[in-house]
């Protein structure tokens, strides 16, 4: 099969997007099948292989880690991309690469899918705050009911993202598919080689948080959580593993309270080497973002047997309800302090919930749900044949009356 990705976002880009495509895309193509993957050019260099196509881009004014891809760069791809006889074209994200896949999707005449990753309603006004929420909100609900409705078919990776599209008012057909987790790159590191890298002591408990350092993801609430942590258990270290845009505000609000000796950024780390000693060092992971589609990060940190404390909010529900691995807290930093605390001073509990996280972990891995979305692709391409050979007969059948009534 020859399948199409297009993304407004891709590595060196890191976010959760740009895990699931090339997590997606790994399996695809070790199952044998071609992955053609359209996605910005960054001022940073990448690895890429023949078959990731890079469009030239500018930058985004209110947004300045991501890029504007170029449409009329992509158009001018149409004649190779003819040449490769594609099956289906599936798009990542709503701004230039879903118009351009609908673009390309009626001139290759295949069916086109796309993946909703991102919860906009919640997003969008992070980074256009002169913007009243309610306009945004409404304008990102109307933006997605449109994009939705006028693709074949959407994959929604939560139930909860399920049911927002169905109150939207979008009527295309859904599939619920998660975006799994490589288990073979996860539980491998080094929980000494990493506190003695930061220089922490080996007895100091450690609350671990990954992701981007971004607006949406709520990480003030557990600085500010931290706070009634501290007065129970003041050694306590919140280690923040990640970059983004609210970086230096985050910073401020700890030196503000008081806890720039009790948190440390540690910045982007690789994967396969510094995170997984980054995960290894955490006696907790600690959540609270209000706009996660799924939460990648909440399964990784099970898979490295680290038991967690989240709130459970949209996409984050589907993982963590009835997980023997997690305890999920309330938004209110007094209730979710008190669970933490609670779970740093039993050591029995923690250990038993770091045995379960790992086994729970297995329920998501890549491997499996990448042959699902393969499955999707077959169905969709066979209901899209049969459709059109069911309207050719059917023409067949009209062009034959019309001659009979003519000919009486």
């Amino acid at each position: 099969m020859n399948i199409l990705y297009i993304s407004d976002v891709f590595f060196p880009r890191i976010n959760g997007v740009s895990t699931s495509i090339a997590t997606c895309r790994k399996h695809l193509l070790h199952a044998g099948h071609r992955v053609v993957l359209i996605a910005p050019e960054y001022p940073q260099r990448f690895d890429d292989d023949k078959d990731i196509l890079r469009i030239v881009s500018k930058k985004i004014l209110f947004d300045p880690e991501d890029r504007l891809m170029k449409s009329s760069a992509i158009k001018e791809l149409l004649t190779y991309l003819k040449t490769i006889e594609f099956d289906i074209i599936h798009i990542h994200t709503p701004f230039v690469a879903h118009y351009m896949g609908l673009y390309l999707s009626k001139h290759l005449n295949i069916p086109c899918i796309e993946t909703y990753h991102t919860f906009f309603e919640e997003y969008l006004y992070h980074y256009i705050p002169v913007i009243p929420k309610r306009w945004l909100r409404k304008l990102a609900k109307s933006i997605t009911r449109k994009q939705c409705n006028q693709i074949d078919h959407v994959i929604v990776p939560s139930s909860a993202i399920n049911d927002v599209l169905k109150k939207y008012g979008v009527t295309t057909t859904r599939s619920l598919i998660p975006t799994g987790i490589e288990l073979d790159q996860l539980n491998h590191g080094d929980k000494k080689r990493f506190k003695e890298k930061y220089a922490i002591n080996e007895d100091r408990p450690i609350l671990l948080n990954v992701g981007r350092v971004a607006h949406e993801k709520n990480i003030g609430f557990l600085i500010r959580m931290l706070t009634h942590v501290w007065q129970e258990i003041p050694e306590v270290l919140l280690v923040i593993a990640g970059e983004g845009p609210a970086e230096k505000s985050l910073q401020k609000t700890a030196l503000s309270l008081g806890l720039q000796d009790n948190i440390l950024f540690i910045g982007y780390q690789q994967r396969m080497t510094g995170l997984n000693d980054c995960y290894a060092s955490g006696d907790i992971f600690i959540f609270s973002s209000n706009t996660e589609t799924q939460g990648l990060v909440l399964l990784e940190a099970m898979a490295c047997c680290i038991p967690v404390v989240s709130t459970a909010v949209l996409g984050t529900r589907d993982i963590l309800i009835d997980c023997p691995a997690a305890i999920i807290a309330n938004q209110d930093e007094s209730d979710f302090a008190e669970k933490v605390v609670q779970l740093l001073d039993d050591d029995s509990t923690r250990k038993k919930m770091a045995a379960q996280a790992l086994i729970y972990a297995h329920r998501w891995s890549a491997t499996a749900l990448s042959h699902q979305v393969l499955k999707l692709y077959q169905d969709i391409i066979n209901n899209r044949y049969e459709t059109a050979r069911l309207t050719d007969a059917a023409l067949t059948v009209g062009d034959t009356l019309t001659d009979v009534e003519q000919d009486s």
